[in-house]
């Protein structure tokens, strides 16, 4: 059994003409020649390199969707009849105490200072995709409402039309950097915080400088990759002159805009996108202490690490260098991620895929620990798209697992949220949101809630921010549900004996008790006393 289906993807536009199709190629069993498409092979045979890449860029996000014999659904998580973990000091343990509405959701990471946030996710890294730039104010009005922390990704300064570079090359001004920033400040409330990423690129413009100097921002992170690609950061580029731009400020543009024959072929129509990619980084041990030192010595407060789905080596490495550095987070993404931009076969099928590389993180935490080294706090990204899997991964990576690092499914509700007043400005609300009313009070459910805490303010909160905020709530509520069931009241509580594992092999990957096993014991003591 193929775990994908290859050579057709509605996420590339491409699709199999026959109904029977060869498992391993994808091919259609019957390939006829004058097929007028459109599978890969067939529509890659005249547009070439476009096919790799998802589209069309800017509109849509994608994620892979490669069916892996081990994930989160092949763990429960276990409900008890008694007790209650994790309520307050000194507060009694009993039916009227220990009510799901009761459950602490707050978390925070951090060596020495800490960082709060009012539920346990964080958005993934929007950095230099049209995507993240054109909902830039839901995203981040809609985290700082919410309580959580923004992640601002690399390339911004890179890319900026506005970027101003002095004597010697490094950032002088950066309004999208600027406003990036101010927008989420506007309504930040002491929990969560905005925090920068640091690419090759970034590094040898000076961002980490620029957003010390002028923005006194506390947190910087270093990055070494994600789950959706083991490959730079891209995106695509409409304009000849604006690849040219991007190249002549030191980025990787291809095709290459200064040639002669592409500016033909553009002109003439046949190219009609170019892409601006990123450097490969290069990891030594002596090299990343050394960054961090230095980035320290530039003020910032707190330093965190993103890393990707690499091997277990590199695994390793981020986990013994961040705790010899005391880094404040790590964030390991799983494959196959979601993203704005990455190769659709890359996406598919390279990389350890999250739960997996979880599995690893966790045993190689306590091997750190067992030697009496501090594991830095870590948090899970790859795929998590609701609160039940989410709480899944804290249990499974208990203590260690601060929180899950969310892509896609929080830049979901805030572009929901913004089309929703596109429609209401043009009077056009789809069916199914119009039953719920024909007004923004009637629309979003918390819109009265976040008025009372906001007063006049609440006309400058967008509805794609409100969208963020009430998709956060129900993740959050839903969290303290799955809590409360379990008798965990505090993140603190919680526990891998919270899991059951469903499958032997998913109990072999995890390490989680297979469920005829979890709990054998206790039970048959209870049944032979």
């Amino acid at each position: 059994m193929n775990l994908r289906r290859p050579n057709a993807s509605e996420a590339v536009g491409t699709f199999n003409r026959s109904r029977d199709v060869v498992p391993m190629s994808g091919l259609c069993s019957r390939c006829v020649d004058g097929c007028k498409g459109g599978c890969d092979i067939w529509l890659s045979s005249f547009r070439g390199r476009e096919v790799i890449y998802p589209g069309p860029f800017g509109e849509i996000t994608a994620g892979a969707d490669k069916n892996y014999p081990v994930d989160y659904s092949h763990l429960n998580i276990q409900g008890y009849a008694v007790g209650a973990k994790g309520l307050p000091e000194g507060v009694p343990i009993n039916s009227d105490t220990a009510v799901f509405s009761s459950v602490d959701t707050t978390t925070e990471y951090g060596w020495d200072i800490k960082v709060p946030m009012r539920a346990p996710i964080f958005t993934g890294a929007l950095g230099s995709t049209e995507i993240a730039r054109a909902n830039w104010e839901h995203f981040a009005i809609g985290a700082a409402i919410s309580g959580i922390t923004l992640v601002c990704g690399e390339n911004v300064c890179g890319i900026d039309p506005g970027l101003v570079l002095d004597v010697h090359g490094k950032v002088k001004e950066s309004p999208e950097m600027d406003r990036r920033i101010n927008i989420y400040r506007e309504f930040h409330d002491g929990y969560g915080e905005i925090l920068v990423q640091l690419n090759v690129e970034d590094t040898r413009f000076g961002t980490a400088e620029y957003v010390a100097s002028k923005h006194n921002l506390e947190t910087i992170e270093l990055k070494w990759g994600q789950g959706a690609k083991c490959i730079g950061g891209e995106i695509k580029v409409k304009s000849l002159d604006r690849a040219t731009e991007l190249k002549n400020r030191g980025y990787i543009v291809l095709p290459d805009p200064t040639h002669p024959e592409i500016k033909k072929a553009y002109e003439s129509g046949a190219i009609k996108e170019l892409e601006r990619h990123s450097r490969l980084g290069f990891v030594t041990k002596e090299d990343f202490l050394a960054e961090v030192d230095r980035l320290r010595d530039i003020g910032f407060k707190r330093i965190t690490l993103k890393t990707g789905a690499y091997s277990a080596v590199e695994l390793a490495m981020a986990l013994r260098y961040g705790a010899e550095a005391k880094i404040d987070l790590l964030t390991i993404d799983g494959a196959p991620g979601g993203t704005g931009m990455s190769p659709w076969p890359m996406m598919n099928e390279w990389g350890i895929p999250t739960i997996y590389i979880q599995s690893l993180a966790y045993q190689y935490a306590e091997l750190l620990k067992k030697r009496g080294i501090r594991v830095p706090d870590l948090a899970i990204a790859g795929g998590i798209a609701d609160e039940a899997n989410g709480f899944k991964a804290l249990c499974m990576g208990a203590p260690y697992f601060k929180a899950v690092c969310m892509g896609r499914s929080l830049m979901i509700p805030g572009m929901v949220g913004k089309n929703i007043q596109k429609w209401l400005d043009a009077g056009d609300l789809p069916k199914n949101v119009s039953k719920y009313g024909s007004t923004v009070e009637d629309i979003f459910v918390y819109y009265e809630d976040l008025k009372q805490k906001y007063g006049a303010r609440i006309s400058d909160i967008p509805l794609g921010a409100m969208g963020i905020y009430s998709y956060v709530e129900r993740y959050r509520i839903g969290m303290q549900q799955l809590m409360a069931g379990s008798r965990n009241f505090s993140l603190k509580s919680i526990s891998r004996n919270d899991l059951m594992a469903l499958t032997e092999e998913s109990a072999k990957v995890t390490g989680i008790p297979y469920v005829m096993d979890a709990y054998s014991d206790a039970a048959e003591e209870i049944l032979l006393s």
